[in-house]
């Protein structure tokens, strides 16, 4: 396990070798392994690489992102045209149709309201959205309706679970209730957590995955 000035270390040269970020303006903060993330930079896109980059580095157990977002004059843009951007954006990228979707823009955050088949479609609406020029912040309220039933769903995790190499699938609990599934269990690093996050959220008909799996120290 690493000491806290290790793992600051390690962080801000994650940072440092992202290209989506400007290390410079990101202030790192480390104690008994919780991360946290300070500074002022250009585009929320940027504060999204800035987390991933973080969660990528071993021995962080948790973060706290407390990045603020303030756009230079040449990307301000009203409200409207935000909204009017990402109906835009929604309708002609991935083929994900703006009908499934309500657009809410307040104060630069963009707000995501509707229902979707699969968790994918979920994250592909916010990764459209999350780059757009001007916006600070998105909220994704988007649901996911169940078609399976739970029994299903914790089979297909599973299985799924018993194929990654990333983690040891015989040291994670699953449960499922309708659509949520609830984690519970040990990984060695914080990247394992997400991916056993990343493997629930895959199966068809999960609408909230409540990960309660702990990092090994």
């Amino acid at each position: 396990m690493k000491t806290d000035v290790e793992l600051k270390d390690d962080v801000l040269a994650e940072l440092r070798w992202e290209p989506k970020v400007n290390a410079a303006n990101i202030g790192v903060t480390v104690k008994k392994g919780v991360v946290t993330l300070t500074g002022n930079i250009d585009s929320y896109a940027e504060k999204y690489a800035v987390e991933k980059a973080t969660e990528r580095v071993s021995d962080v157990v948790a973060i706290a992102n407390e990045i603020d977002v303030r756009l230079p004059g040449s990307s301000e843009r009203t409200d409207a045209d935000i909204a009017a951007a990402a109906v835009n954006a929604l309708k002609w990228k991935y083929f994900i149709s703006n009908h499934c979707f309500k657009v809410v823009v307040e104060n630069g955050w963009i707000t995501l309201d509707g229902e979707v088949e699969w968790q994918y479609q979920k994250n592909l609406a916010y990764e459209i959205v999350r780059d757009l020029v001007g916006v600070k912040g998105v909220i994704n309220r988007i649901s996911i309706k169940p078609r399976i039933s739970p029994e299903d769903i914790k089979k297909k995790i599973e299985t799924a679970f018993g194929r990654n190499a990333q983690f040891d699938a015989q040291k994670i609990t699953v449960w499922v209730n309708q659509g949520k599934v609830t984690l519970l269990g040990t990984v060695r690093s914080w990247a394992e957590r997400n991916q056993a996050s990343t493997a629930a959220w895959a199966a068809p008909g999960v609408s909230e995955v409540v990960n309660n799996i702990t990092v090994a120290s």
